[in-house]
């Protein structure tokens, strides 16, 4: 499975789980990926800021919810799937990428396009790193040759 961060036409953001991105390619050209908001079928993938999802490594933990605190249920839906075998095997694989790369790489938090930046440019040698840069930021580094990627998280990681 791979998330890609998306904008219709009319400037609406945007995110949608696919197989893989032949399948979001093919859907796309059908015009079968749309715009929750508007319904808009001219769709297109938008940069994916690297984040973290989870504060726990850093010392920050969230605080319980009370029963009385919990937010009140709704009616309203979210995508839901049952996985195949090969998908929890690929589910998998990608929890062990993300682990690998925040184990062997420096994090760097906030300071991510600056020390990007500096390897690129020969500032300073060249190690893998991870940490949070904004939509803006990352689009810039994009556009500057730097390559980049979002870490995977999986859904129930957001928490």
């Amino acid at each position: 499975m791979i998330r890609y961060a998306l904008a219709c036409a009319k400037g609406h953001a945007f995110e949608s789980w696919f197989p893989n991105s032949a399948a979001y390619d093919k859907q796309a050209k059908r015009g079968l990926v749309t715009c929750p908001a508007c319904g808009d079928s001219k769709v297109e993938k938008a940069i994916m800021a690297p984040k973290l999802s989870g504060t726990r490594k850093r010392g920050k933990a969230s605080a319980p919810v009370a029963a009385s605190d919990a937010p009140v249920a709704n009616t309203a839906t979210a995508p839901v799937a049952m996985m195949s075998p090969q998908e929890s095997e690929l589910r998998q694989k990608l929890k062990e990428l993300r682990e690998h790369l925040t184990q062997n790489a420096d994090y760097v938090g906030t300071k991510f396009p600056e020390e990007a930046r500096k390897m690129h440019y020969g500032e300073t040698d060249a190690r893998s790193i991870y940490g949070e840069a904004s939509l803006k930021d990352a689009k810039e580094l994009h556009d500057e040759g730097i390559e980049l990627h979002p870490l995977p998280t999986l859904p129930d990681e957001r928490n």
